[in-house]
């Protein structure tokens, strides 16, 4: 589909804008495959922060459930277009700078699994998710078995998945699915405020905060001990560190350059 994505480079911070007019920025078949692309550039740009968000009031409806989708020809088709979606997933997944999710409106399916599959969710007063899925005869992917018992705890996360109902802004905060709720008019402010703070920060400490994180709920905590000395025993050797060390004895802002 000509134009789903449009990437804006503003200083250090790329935005990717999902658009499906009249379909609230669901997936086209095709769309999986340039997500996957779009999220391996950003890795492979100067960029130090990703935006994703959706044009026109909503964030991303999923899949974009047309006729031909829902009736393909074979179990191998079923199989391709799946693995085109998994690799999308994996590249956000694997992506070791930081990623920010920007949601208004929908994001429910495949949708809200990409906005929780971004390191920080800002989410407007009107947005609302769900994970759809078993109300389509389906299961959740996109990462959300993974990925939402992660977050809510797996009580929550089985009746969120088992029902598939649609919640709010409020219960998606009280859950900790998302960072914090804003005015739908702030969304963008409040949205590059924190892309210049993250691209502030220092790559590589980002990058190794980012992978002990994501594998936190894998380790032992002595497992987590050893990364952490190995991580730290890096750092310590950085030039990142000495600008962040004589940027605090001078009293200014460190000017890291991930090396």
């Amino acid at each position: 589909m000509p134009g789903f994505l449009t990437t804006t480079d503003s200083g250090p911070v790329r935005t990717l804008t999902l658009s499906n007019p009249g379909r609230k920025n669901a997936v086209p078949s095709s769309g999986w495959m340039d997500l996957r692309d779009a999220f391996r550039d950003f890795e492979a740009s100067t960029q130090r922060v990703l935006v994703v968000t959706g044009a026109d009031g909503d964030f991303c409806a999923g899949a974009d459930m047309d006729r031909t989708a829902l009736s393909p020809p074979s179990a191998s088709d079923n199989a391709e277009r799946m693995r085109r979606t998994n690799s999308a997933a994996f590249a956000l997944n694997r992506l070791t700078k930081p990623t920010i999710a920007a949601v208004d409106g929908v994001a429910v399916g495949a949708g809200m699994n990409l906005a929780i599959g971004c390191d920080i969710l800002i989410a407007t007063d009107r947005a609302r998710f769900s994970e759809i899925f078993v109300q389509r005869g389906l299961t959740l992917d996109f990462g959300g078995t993974w990925l939402l018992p992660r977050l809510v705890g797996l009580q929550r996360a089985r009746e969120l998945a088992l029902t598939g109902r649609i919640f709010g802004a409020e219960d998606a905060l009280e859950m900790g699915l998302i960072s914090e709720i804003v005015d739908h008019s702030d969304l963008v402010r409040r949205t590059e405020e924190l892309a210049s703070s993250l691209a502030a920060g220092a790559p590589l400490a980002q990058a190794i905060i980012k992978r002990a994180l994501g594998r936190s709920s894998e380790m032992s905590f002595e497992q987590s001990l050893a990364f952490e000395q190995q991580a730290q025993a890096i750092l310590l050797a950085s030039d990142d560190l000495t600008e962040g060390a004589a940027a605090f004895m001078e009293k200014r802002e460190p000017k890291f350059k991930g090396r």
